[in-house]
């Protein structure tokens, strides 16, 4: 018998028969005759114990895959071996317990066989809760469906998100979620997958709790069993409203960009981070006469004029390399052969898709055109004003000879002769003055053109009383003749940066202007003051008691060459047009107020605020 077998006799349970394989589960120590209890390693202490109170009950026992280690060696470690092990009772005749019979069934493999599939069951309930944990913490709705497109499982998020409550027939109620427009091509698809054994990807439209459709991702793959057969299908809703709105919002956003690049009359291009060109806007198709295809990856170089082609090509290489902006002024050839010249500009964009280079071509042949011409014209009206402040130069310095002779010889000759006329000494005075004029007016004629030529001096630092003093010192003569009191005062802004000579000027003009038209019926008070703006820009006031004038409006005549306010006092009216001008050339302004009878006030803003 496979079985183990043995008899234990008398209340010492002594070993009587023993077959080979009971023998092989106690020992070769075993013998006949010996009692259980001499030899305490064949039989475990625990069954020791259950043989006694069997015998001693009479009553049979059954113990099913125990653990009972086979003899070993000194140096083999004991291995677990799994028996099943029987205990009748023996009676002889209807005696008392005489003994008791034992059984030993080797169950090992099958003990190891359910200890396996214990242990798998117990971890795959532990996977398969670690699964179900997973599944219901994602934001995902998770789902599983057999080949019938019937729901096994889905996770609580599909009712967060449809309102239905658990207790829902999902089969009947989930297609009717599904929008209409969507819902034949969601059930064609599912259905199509399923019935060849393949997974699907697809996205529709699914009302929400709030009655809202929302974009959701459908994605599923199926579950092999042999022989290749899909049993069950695992998928996943992803929500992708969001997305699919900010895709399509590019998709607009991009369509109108590019119809408003079609619709602009330039040449506007994009390139890739290579530098190669990828987009051309319609009209560069109709400026150039040819094909996107056509045009490739480098079109607007190839469009250039052939000796600059080289120059422009380095010029974008180096761009694309440092990533610097282009910009260049070139020919390009037009559809009828025609080469026109364009601004070709470049920026480069960088984002999370990566740099990419965005330029145009812009028509400025016309203007380009037209700047040559202007500069001609410039040039030829700067050397004709060259010319003709030359000229007048020369003649101012030329005629002054002739007027010195007249005097000569009008003086020599109201020496040496008489008239008899009783007007005589009012001609001789009025050809006097008539020389003086002349005199004076030669000589404002060449401080104009020295002036206009000083209007470009160099700009420093300039103490204000330094110069007030100097222009004084030149007009020391007339400032004594006229008894004049000149008060200074440039404590708020002592210092200037402006041109020296135009400083000079301005402030001579001035000073002179109000001693020459001083009140003869009381001394003459000249008062200078700077001071600063709000916006800290200096100002410079003169102020006068003279004769003052009369202002009857904008722009004051006083600023008008040769205009003169006081005909009976020599002058040519050229010193105020002198000093505007100097002032508007440095950015500034002069205002005039005045009063006929009290005096006049110029105040002069070096620079516009």
């Amino acid at each position: 018998m496979p079985a183990g077998v043995a008899t234990l006799q008398g209340a010492e349970l002594r070993y009587g028969f023993v077959n080979e394989a009971m023998q092989a589960v106690l020992g070769p120590a075993v013998r006949e005759g010996d009692a259980v209890a001499e030899h305490p390693g064949a039989i475990p202490t625990d069954l020791l114990e259950v043989m006694r109170q069997v015998y001693d009950a009479d009553r049979p026992f059954v113990a099913k895959a125990y653990c009972l280690p086979l003899p070993t060696t000194a140096d083999e470690k004991p291995a677990p071996r799994y028996f099943d092990i029987a205990l009748e009772p023996v009676h002889e005749g209807d005696g008392p317990v005489s003994g008791l019979l034992l059984f030993a069934v080797d169950v090992t493999v099958q003990e190891e066989a359910r200890q396996r599939a214990h242990h798998l069951s117990i971890e795959t309930r532990r996977l398969d809760t670690r699964l179900r944990v997973l599944t219901e913490t994602v934001p995902q709705i998770t789902f599983t469906v057999d080949a019938d497109s019937r729901f096994e499982y889905v996770s609580p998020q599909w009712y967060y998100f449809t309102g239905q409550p658990p207790t829902a027939d999902l089969n009947a109620i989930w297609p009717l979620l599904i929008h209409p427009d969507d819902r034949l091509r969601v059930l064609y698809q599912s259905d199509t997958a399923r019935a060849s054994g393949v997974g699907w990807s697809y996205e529709y439209r699914l009302r929400r709790h709030d009655g809202q459709y929302r974009w959701m991702l459908s994605r599923a793959l199926p579950e092999l069993h042999a022989p290749d057969q899909a049993v069950f299908w695992h998928g996943a809703l992803t929500e992708v409203h969001d997305q699919r709105e900010l895709a399509d919002a590019l998709r607009r956003g991009e369509a109108e960009l590019r119809f408003l690049a079609d619709s602009i009359p330039e040449l506007i291009w994009t390139a890739t981070a290579e530098g190669f060109i990828d987009y051309y806007n319609h009209y560069t198709g109709e400026y150039s006469g040819l094909t996107k295809e056509e045009l490739g990856p480098t079109g607007w170089i190839n469009l250039l004029e052939p000796s600059e082609q080289a120059g422009a090509a380095r010029r974008w290489v180096q761009s694309i390399a440092t990533g610097l902006p282009y910009e260049g002024l070139f020919r390009m050839r037009r559809h009828d052969g025609r080469y026109r010249w364009h601004i070709i500009r470049a920026r480069q964009l960088t984002d999370e898709r990566g740099p990419r280079w965005f330029g145009t071509c812009t028509d400025v042949d016309d203007q380009y055109r037209l700047r040559e011409v202007l500069q001609t014209q410039y040039d030829e009206l700067a050397r004709t004003n060259r010319d003709l402040d030359t000229f007048v130069y020369t003649a101012s310095h030329d005629l002054k000879q002739p007027v010195l002779n007249l005097r000569g010889l009008f003086d020599e000759l109201r020496r040496s002769a008489s008239f008899d006329d009783p007007e005589e000494g009012e001609i001789v005075g009025m050809l006097d003055e008539a020389l003086l004029q002349l005199d004076i007016t030669l000589q404002d004629l060449a401080a104009t053109v020295q002036e206009q030529r000083g209007l470009s001096a160099p700009v420093e630092a300039l103490d204000l009383r330094s110069v007030a003093d100097e222009v004084l010192l030149g007009l020391r003569a007339q400032v004594q003749e006229a008894e004049a009191t000149v008060s200074l005062d440039f404590e708020a802004a002592p210092t200037l940066t402006y041109g020296r000579a135009n400083l000079r000027s301005i402030l001579h003009n001035l000073f002179s202007n109000a001693l020459k038209f001083a009140d003869p019926a009381r001394p003459l008070h000249l008062t200078v003051r700077s001071s600063l703006t709000d916006a800290g820009q200096p100002v410079l006031t003169v102020q006068d008691n003279g004769m003052g004038m009369e202002l009857p409006g904008r722009p004051a005549p006083v600023f008008q060459p040769f205009a003169r306010q006081h005909p009976h006092i020599a002058g040519a009216g050229v010193g105020m047009y002198l000093v505007q001008r100097i002032v508007a050339s440095r950015g500034g302004h002069l205002q005039v107020s005045s009063t006929v009878g009290e005096g006049t006030t110029f105040t002069i803003h070096w620079f516009e605020s």
